[in-house]
């Protein structure tokens, strides 16, 4: 009797357990969501609460504000996963076409903060178009090479140049070299996976090799320092190379296995400068060390992967191109950030993905995320 009992018992919670499982797995596949990306997105962001928990020296009102921006970026994710790819697709001009009047706005009527003229002020709400053209610039592009039934020819490639120029130079007359930099890498990776035949692949690295030195002369003062200071940032240590040489020290201080959480001195004793956002790897370096920072690069290479997968996958030239535009993009802002607080790359403004605080950037990854979802729950239906 006992041990039927115990069957029993076991049985029932068996069953309890598989259909809560059936009826997740219900509620992901009713919303077109990827079960193993969503879980995936959901760690990467509850990180991003707790390093800006102690980033901001236990500010429970800002780690409530990421909150609400969380929340917001799943409800767009949810909303835009509904979205066929074929309806993105017959889009694609229109957004691209909104996000240029949006950006010659901000030139004109935009909102200036810190010197930077990038937002549009909707009624207490500040929208950054740079943000959407992240989306709209590779969703052009993959329009632009599905409608060539061959081989693009040079006038083909001349018109993905000029696509690609328009968002890249009136994000930089904002300015904002590190979304520029974002927006026209996720364009040219659309670019490569068109069939650019090796002539013109050669050519293009070659002619952007010479381009190199003329760029310097249309480069912001401010930005000029930057670069110099990237090379040599001890010329100026209480100056241009202050941030860079605080984040280094962060980040070597935290060792192999780091300070441990809430403990880290650097941001809490305010010598990080923009700790919960730009310089956010930074604090989570010095607290979680060699072995927590190698696990977040792991987990973000992880979300890539699963999207190259879901590209590779992809039946049509279109959504091909958009998925792997979209993962690379992701990858690449993470590593910017990750390389110029290290000082790998030149400090240029990329805040780290679903890590730093602010709604416009999340908003905008949710955004990519929801296509890549669609594009793989969709993908036997057209």
């Amino acid at each position: 009797m006992k041990q039927s009992s115990s069957h029993s018992s076991f049985n029932r919670s068996f069953k309890k357990s598989h259909s809560r499982k059936s009826w997740w797995r219900h509620f992901l596949k009713r919303w077109h969501l990827d079960p193993l990306l969503s879980g995936l997105l959901l760690l990467l962001s509850a990180i991003g609460c707790v390093i800006l928990y102690s980033a901001s020296d236990m500010d429970k009102h800002m780690v409530m504000h990421q909150l609400a921006h969380i929340g917001l970026a799943w409800a767009v994710l949810i909303a835009i996963a509904q979205v066929p790819p074929q309806q993105l697709k017959q889009w694609a001009p229109l957004l691209y076409a909104l996000g240029i009047i949006l950006l010659l706005a901000v030139l004109f009527v935009g909102h200036v903060d810190n010197g930077a003229r990038r937002w549009l002020n909707l009624g207490g709400f500040h929208l950054q178009p740079s943000e959407l053209m992240k989306l709209f610039t590779p969703m052009m592009l993959a329009f632009h090479f599905d409608q060539i039934k061959r081989i693009p020819s040079a006038r083909d490639n001349i018109i993905a140049c000029i696509l690609i120029a328009i968002p890249t130079v009136l994000t930089m007359k904002q300015p904002d070299l590190g979304t520029a930099i974002i927006i026209a890498s996720s364009a040219l990776w659309v670019f490569f996976l068109s069939g650019l035949s090796r002539r013109t692949l050669l050519f293009a690295s070659g002619a952007s090799i010479v381009a190199i030195p003329f760029s310097w002369h249309f480069l912001h003062s401010y930005q000029k320092a930057r670069i110099m200071t990237f090379l040599n940032p001890e010329t100026d240590p209480l100056g241009n190379g202050y941030h860079i040489i605080q984040s280094k020290i962060a980040i070597g201080s935290g060792g192999f296995l780091g300070k441990g959480w809430l403990h880290g001195t650097q941001s809490h004793l305010n010598f990080l400068p923009e700790h919960t956002t730009d310089f956010i790897f930074s604090v989570f370096s010095e607290e979680w060390g060699l072995i927590g920072s190698i696990l977040l690069i792991a987990l973000f290479f992880a979300i890539f992967y699963r999207c190259m997968v879901t590209a590779q996958h992809q039946k049509d030239h279109f959504s091909r191109l958009l998925c792997a535009a979209l993962a690379t993009s992701f990858l690449f802002a993470a590593l910017v950030n990750m390389g110029m607080v290290t000082g790998l790359l030149p400090v240029v403004g990329v805040p780290l993905p679903f890590i730093s605080y602010g709604g416009s950037v999340m908003l905008s990854q949710a955004a990519s995320f929801a296509m890549i979802m669609s594009m793989r729950a969709h993908k036997r239906m057209w």
